[in-house]
Parts: structure tokens; C-alpha cells; sequence
């Protein structure tokens, strides 16, 4: 059997008080973990929330207002267009507290009616049945007026599910600081962890043990038994949430919203293709957009679970962030929009001699006999050897190639982050990132880097601005990647960007490089574009144009993962909690050892000297 961790000490002086935003959490060491760079993940989240929060409402409402304006039949169908509000299955059409308001009021409506007519049938079994069936009776006369009337005005509180919760702290915040939660339900399999979360859930007074609930169960076990039953599902999980996903996305109701975090980095940019692809389902290419391309396979694995239940994902935000990537989706129940997921997915072929890649959607549809049909897509859209180089194609995916955020949502989640500046510890590392991510291109997926294409031809690189100006006189657009500073994503097909590079080469000469490499191919040929390096009007981003910083430094020293908990830190941990941390661990665990067992400084030093 393996070794049980330690229970935590009783001793409230064993303990550091760590506050974020509006919560408080009890640490010991590396007990329960804990990652101080998660902030920037958990402000995120809170800001996504809040605008969930505000969209359900809105839908909410206009459902209200829609439901209000039909006017009902003869009584004999109340529960008929009550139901019919359940049928809609597109984004928007359906909140999932409304969902839950129908589904209740029909059941009212059946059920009374069905007592009725039962008491009606049984009247002569005596005085106590009559007065029963009197009740019924005024019941169903009610239940004449419009049935939607029933339902709420507001919708219901969120519930969310922390999934793999460890101190509790993403759980706290989220009860104490976004508006409209009901109930926070923190759950984890480690037992230390669980009573950590106890303890720091009292910690935080009446609000937090009014909402917040700790349970010490298997994430996987708890998704699988509680189907449809939270608003908002939270996967934060130490390394890879390929084992999760299946239960996660059938624990969501009906356009609720799943948050789900991979730090496995090393898998996901290629380094290990045939992990990457036991795990998510798609085999990545390593290239310089391969953080963008491990948030599309992410996605593409979401959707793919969710399509065994009849189910379809909409993203509204995917970032990557320090050394992970973050996707906020909508999960919607649809068989027959689950079947444009293969309209949504792409192939990537990449030139290993060149920067060139080009994408292969997996289906197409056509219009026969006015019906819409599905069918493969068409291919390869590649030959055997680069045009560009002559080299040959390393293939990946399939990937996600529709758009990974929702205009909508990131303009709401920008304009909530600024108004409530003071609320967000990490403000200015979300703010560059959303400001980021609003200038992207969304229906343009991957980037090419402007360092990496100089690099191929061996040339000197033109400044990020002259080669947008081309890419804009040419008539193309071109916008940022939130995922690289030096990255750029353009609608331009490649022939148009190597032209572009042959008419800077020749105003900027390299010198001669052997004809069998990519470059020299490439600048062998003659540009069949004459590139116009003027400023353009747009070739700067209005945040650039403003000099808003859209990519920061760290804040401090040693910004990034942690080891797990539970790990006993030590000197060989020093490169990634630093060497201050391990001191003063070290001294913290000598000043909690008996005095029977702490080394004798002056044996030591005397030792030393002999």
C-alpha cells in the first residue's frame, strides 16, 4: 500500500493566511496545492461569469417577453405551448434556468389535470375524496389562466461544480464575488484537500458556508451521477482533463457553460504527437502556432464527446495563458445541429521545409432537391511537394477550424473586467489578454510568425507594421494572435505572403545561401506581386494605435507551474518555487520538529571545525 499523506495540523499558528480578491485561504506548506499564477486563470473565469450571468438573463427575458406575447388555446392544450419552448435547441433560444421552469410548469399542468379527471371518476368514494377533488378543481381553474406565468421572472441561481477543487479558493471566490450564484458544490478525492476546503469555507464567514459545499467524491463518478444538474461545470485539473470531459460535458444542462484548463503544454505542442493523440483524439504539427492549435485540438476533443450524447459545444472564449490554455464553451443539445461538427474540423498540412500550412475541412454540404446533404470534403488541397519549396507535408489534426471566441462575449467580458477594475487582482494581465484576443481574426485559423518567415529566407525582418501594410494594400486582412507578439493572422493565401517577402528581399539583398534549401527555393522565383510597403490606414490595431500593452512581463520572479501536492519540496524544486520559498519552508519545517530532533548547531559546527 502506498504511503497516506499527513493529516493537517490543528495548531492555527502552523498556518499562512492567503487572500485573493475577496477570499481567504489556510496553507501548510504544499499540503493542498496551490499556484499563485492561477490568478490570472481564476480572475478570467470570474469575469466570464459574470457575463454568463448578465447573457442568461438577457436570453431569460426575451424568452419571457416572447412566451408572454403567444396567446394560448382552448384548456385542453395549456401544456402545449408551454413544452414547445423546450423544442428550440440554437444558441440563445434556451437558458438553462428556463429550461428548468418549463419542464416544472408542465408537470404541474399534467399532473393536475390528470388528478382531476381521476377525481371525477372516483367521486362516490366519499366526503374526504370530494374535498380533495373540490381542491383539484380550483387548482385546474387556475392553471386556465396562461401557464407561462409560472415561471419566474428571474432566472434561477447558479449552481456550479468545482470538480477538482484541492483548497477551495476558485470555489470561494466565485460565491463571494459574482452576483447570481446560488450554490458552489467543491469536490475532490484527496481527503487533506477536502477538510482544507472545510476549514477555509468557515474561514470565510456566513456568505461562503451558505453556498459553498465541500464533498470528498471522484470527479468522474460525481459527473456521471448528477446528469444535467449544474449551470456551470469547472475543470482545473494538475496536467491533462482528457479523463474528465466525457462526464463533464453530461453533467451541464442545457446551455450551460463548461470551463476546462490543460497544463500538459508538452503533449499538446507535439513533442509527443502519439500521447497527444491517446489522449485528445488529434495529432498536432510542431510549428510556431502551436500554442493556437493545442487550444483548437482541445476543442475539437470537447465537441467530440459531446456528440455522443447529442450534444454540441459553442465557444465564447480560448486563451492561452502563461504555460497553459483556457476554454470557456456552451454546451447545447441538438441532434441535428451536432451534425455541422464535421463542417467545424480541419486537417493541417505543414511544409517542414517552409512556414507554409494549409487546412482541409473533413466535410462539405451541398443543396440537392432544395435539402441540404452532408458529404467529404474535397482533397487533398495540397500536391505530394510544397509549391513553395518543393518539400514535402507533415500532417496533423483534425482540429477545431470554426472561430474559438464569440465576438459578443469578448466585448462583454472586456467592458465588465474594465468597469469593475478594482475587483481583479491580475487587471492588468486580463485586460491585455481580452484586449488581445478583441483584435483577432475569428474566421482565420492559426498564424504564421514574422521572425520565423525571415528566418527561412535568411533575410533581415521587416518591421510588423510595413508587412501588415502590404498585406492590407494587397487587399487582405491581417490582425494580432493573442498567443504571440510576433504572431500575425491574415486571410492572404501563402503564395501572397512568400511575394511579399521576395519584394522586401530584393529591397533588403541577402547573401547567396545554397540552392538546396527552402529559402533559396523560395527566392529562386520571381514575384508575381509587386508588394506595396506604404503605411497603411488600419495596418495598426486600434489598442497599438492607443500603445495599450497587450503582452506583459511576469510580475515576479518564478511564474509558472508548481509541483503537485502532497510532494515534499526540496533544493532540486528551487528553479521553480525559487530559492527564497525553499529557505524559508526549510525553516518552518526545523521550527516544527520536538527540540529532541532538531540538529544541534554547535555538534554541527564543532564537527565542521574537527
Amino acid at each position: 500500500m502506498g504511503k497516506q499523506k499527513q493529516e493537517l495540523p490543528s495548531d492555527p499558528s502552523q498556518y499562512t493566511i492567503l487572500k485573493e480578491g475577496q477570499a481567504d485561504i489556510l496553507m501548510h506548506g504544499n499540503d493542498v496545492f496551490y499556484n499563485k499564477t492561477q490568478v490570472v486563470n481564476r480572475d478570467l473565469s470570474i469575469a466570464v461569469l459574470r457575463t454568463f450571468v448578465a447573457k442568461s438573463k438577457e436570453e431569460y427575458a426575451e424568452m419571457w417577453a416572447k412566451k408572454q406575447g403567444r396567446k394560448m388555446g382552448a384548456s385542453g392544450t395549456q401544456a402545449a405551448p408551454v413544452l414547445a419552448a423546450c423544442d428550440s435547441s440554437e444558441p440563445g433560444a434556451s437558458t438553462p434556468a428556463f429550461d428548468h421552469e418549463i419542464n416544472e410548469a408542465a408537470t404541474v399542468v399534467n399532473t393536475a389535470h390528470l388528478e382531476k379527471d381521476n377525481g371525477v371518476n372516483n367521486f362516490s368514494n366519499g366526503g374526504a375524496q370530494s374535498e380533495v377533488t373540490d381542491q383539484v378543481c380550483e387548482v385546474s381553474d387556475e392553471i386556465a389562466k396562461p401557464v407561462i406565468k409560472r415561471v419566474r421572472e428571474e432566472p434561477r441561481p447558479l449552481r456550479i461544480l468545482e470538480a477538482l477543487a484541492a483548497s477551495g479558493l476558485r470555489a470561494l471566490r466565485y460565491a463571494r464575488e459574482v452576483e447570481g450564484v446560488g450554490s458552489v458544490v467543491a469536490i475532490d478525492n484527496d481527503k487533506v484537500a477536502v477538510e482544507a476546503c472545510k476549514r477555509n469555507i468557515k474561514l470565510n464567514g456566513s456568505v461562503a458556508c451558505s453556498k459553498v459545499e465541500a464533498e470528498l467524491a471522484d470527479a468522474k463518478v460525481y459527473m456521471l451521477t448528477h446528469e444535467k444538474e449544474f449551470d456551470v461545470v469547472d475543470l482545473d485539473p494538475y496536467g491533462s482533463p482528457s479523463v474528465f470531459l466525457d462526464s463533464a460535458v453530461q453533467s451541464v444542462v442545457d446551455g450551460g457553460m463548461l470551463m476546462c484548463t490543460a497544463t500538459d503544454m508538452a503533449v499538446l505542442c507535439g513533442n509527443n504527437g502519439e500521447v497527444c493523440y491517446s489522449k485528445y483524439g488529434s495529432y498536432p504539427t510542431r510549428a510556431e502556432y502551436c500554442h493556437e492549435m493545442s487550444l483548437r485540438i482541445l476543442l475539437a476533443c470537447i465537441e467530440s464527446h459531446a456528440n455522443r450524447y447529442k450534444r454540441y459545444i459553442v465557444p465564447v472564449l480560448s486563451v492561452k495563458v502563461d504555460f497553459y490554455i483556457r476554454v470557456f464553451v456552451r454546451i447545447f443539445t441538438s441532434a441535428s445541429a451536432m451534425k455541422n461538427t464535421p463542417l467545424k474540423l480541419s486537417y493541417v498540412y505543414q511544409c517542414v521545409g517552409c512556414d507554409s500550412f494549409h487546412t482541409q475541412p473533413l466535410a462539405r454540404t451541398v443543396n440537392k432537391n432544395n435539402s441540404l446533404r452532408y458529404l467529404p470534403g474535397h482533397g487533398p488541397v495540397v500536391p505530394q511537394e510544397c509549391s513553395d519549396c518543393g518539400k514535402k507535408f507533415n500532417m496533423g489534426g483534425p482540429i477545431w477550424s470554426a472561430p474559438i471566441h464569440d465576438p459578443d462575449w469578448v466585448s462583454s467580458i472586456l467592458s465588465n473586467v474594465i468597469s469593475l477594475k478594482s475587483c481583479y487582482p491580475a487587471y492588468d494581465r486580463i485586460y491585455a489578454i481580452m484586449t488581445s484576443v478583441s483584435e483577432e481574426l475569428l474566421d482565420v485559423p492559426l498564424y504564421l510568425c514574422l521572425h520565423n518567415i525571415s528566418g527561412t529566407l535568411k533575410c533581415t525582418s521587416p518591421k510588423a507594421v510595413m508587412l501588415r501594410s502590404a498585406i492590407i494594400n494587397a487587399g487582405y486582412r491581417v490582425s494580432g494572435t493573442h498567443a504571440n507578439p510576433l504572431g500575425f493572422k491574415t486571410d492572404a493565401p501563402m503564395d501572397v505572403i512568400w511575394d511579399i517577402m521576395r519584394c522586401w528581399v530584393q529591397l533588403h539583398p541577402v547573401k547567396s545561401q545554397p540552392s538546396d534549401q527552402s529559402g533559396s527555393v523560395i527566392l529562386a522565383k520571381e514575384p508575381t506581386l509587386k508588394a506595396n510597403f506604404t503605411r497603411a490606414q488600419f495596418a495598426l490595431s486600434h489598442a497599438q494605435c492607443k500603445k495599450v500593452p497587450r503582452f506583459l512581463p511576469n510580475p515576479e520572479n518564478y511564474w509558472g507551474p508548481k509541483p503537485r501536492a502532497g510532494r515534499r519540496i526540496t533544493n532540486k524544486h528551487t528553479s521553480l518555487m525559487g530559492p527564497e520559498f525553499i529557505n524559508n519552508l526549510t525553516c518552518q519545517r526545523e521550527s516544527e520538529l520536538p527540540d529532541a530532533k532538531r540538529p544541534k548547531l554547535e555538534e554541527a559546527d564543532c564537527k565542521q571545525d574537527s
